[in-house]
């Protein structure tokens, strides 16, 4: 597969919260570094993930919100 975002985070799947319509999946990146992603229980069962296999989280936005107190 081809995509046009460049920001793609390799990794290992640590944890799944499984919620009633969305669930979080943790990916390990590597350097004491994970991502967590919130996304539906049906995507979640269609790409099939599990802990322990791998994964990938891609990036894409056009805006990065920065605060501070």
């Amino acid at each position: 597969m081809k995509i046009s975002a460049t920001n793609q985070l390799k990794g290992k799947i640590t944890n799944i919260q499984e919620g009633a319509v969305n669930g979080s999946i943790t990916i390990d990146i590597g350097g004491g570094n994970s991502i967590v992603s919130i996304i539906t229980m049906d995507s979640i069962k269609r790409l099939d993930l599990k802990v322990g296999g791998e994964a990938c989280a891609i990036i894409k936005a056009s805006n990065v919100i920065i605060g501070v107190e």
